[in-house]
């Protein structure tokens, strides 16, 4: 008779463990970045918001400094379910959805007040990318900000086009390679987390990053100039598999979806301040920040008119009708 009790005591208590185990969905996060860049800060907000609301029934793992997957792998990992969520550069994009690039496009949206009308969630620019990246696997949960885009040297400043000619330079997306191409340097694609070897080694001469990556990644250590080009926006975008999505209960996905937009409004809201203190740790680290004047500006842009012909060339009707309503911003 004991032993029948104790086997009914062992039964149910493997029955409790076995509900309790389904009962917790765990979200694995792959994130490029180091954990205390503001990217894994802002992933580190969203977890505490999460596990808040929903206790033990949704777990969220960050893995970061590409432990798991490098940015060029993301989107795929996550739109074929090899994980659940990953953060990825936009730009990633490009190979299914041209029109992302809309964010690299030269001195477009090269202010905070455009950019902040741009990545709206119902903007006639951000929607319809959104959309376009479901059909990947993947759904878009929030934008994380990055800030602009800056180039890093060595021995004096970028001033103008003519100091990117016959250079080698560290590239993150179609765009920007042919930025590079129009103004007279040799892209070379690179992935954030390899940035740091290849100016080491001499892969390439010049970098293209934005200046929180300088101070997250301690690039003063191998690089001693920054040029304040802010000739593109650089966004990031976290994702979720949409089948994993699908299969989450409603309450879920309203936490989820909570929590997203939450860490969107506080990376938004923090960046320009973010990027205020990694150009101060730059300089406290012996780095000279050189801004181009409005003369050296110019020279830019027109330098690099061809990449505006060349993404409405192959970014199809999606590609211009985003163009278009950039531009009004």
């Amino acid at each position: 008779m004991k032993r029948g009790i104790f086997a009914l005591g062992m039964a149910a208590a493997l029955g409790f463990n076995a509900t309790a185990a389904m009962a917790e969905t765990k979200l694995r996060i792959s994130l490029q970045l180091p954990l205390k860049s503001h990217l894994g800060q802002n992933l580190i907000e969203f977890k505490t918001e999460v596990e808040k609301a929903a206790g033990s029934d949704l777990i969220v793992e960050i893995y970061d400094s590409a432990q798991l997957y490098k940015d060029k792998e993301v989107p795929q990992a996550v739109g074929s379910g090899a994980i659940e969520m990953g953060v990825a550069s936009l730009t990633r994009f490009v190979g299914d959805v041209p029109a992302v690039d809309v964010f690299y496009m030269p001195f477009m949206l090269n202010n905070q007040k455009a950019v902040r009308k741009a990545v709206s969630p119902d903007s006639p620019v951000r929607k319809p990318l959104d959309e376009a990246i479901m059909d990947t696997g993947s759904r878009v949960l929030w934008w994380q900000a990055y800030g602009g885009a800056i180039l890093l040297s060595k021995d004096g400043p970028i001033k103008s086009p003519a100091d990117m000619k016959g250079k080698k330079v560290r590239v993150f997306g179609k765009t920007l390679g042919e930025f590079t191409k129009a103004t007279g340097g040799s892209p070379t694609l690179i992935s954030g987390s390899e940035q740091y070897l290849a100016y080491q080694r001499g892969t390439v001469d010049i970098g293209m990053t934005g200046v929180s990556g300088v101070k997250s990644r301690k690039l003063w250590e191998v690089m001693d100039t920054i040029t304040v080009t802010n000739h593109a926006d650089i966004e990031f975008i976290v994702l979720v598999n949409e089948d994993f999505w699908q299969d989450l209960t409603e309450k879920q996905r309203e936490i989820i979806t909570a929590a997203a937009l939450k860490a969107e409004m506080s990376v938004r809201d923090k960046v320009e301040q973010i990027e205020k203190d990694a150009f101060a740790a730059a300089k406290e680290n012996g780095m000279t920040v050189y801004t181009p004047t409005d003369a050296e500006i110019a020279e830019w842009k027109k330098a690099s008119e061809p990449v505006f012909a060349d993404f409405l060339k192959n970014a199809g009707d999606l590609g211009k009708q985003v163009f278009e309503a950039a531009q009004k911003m």
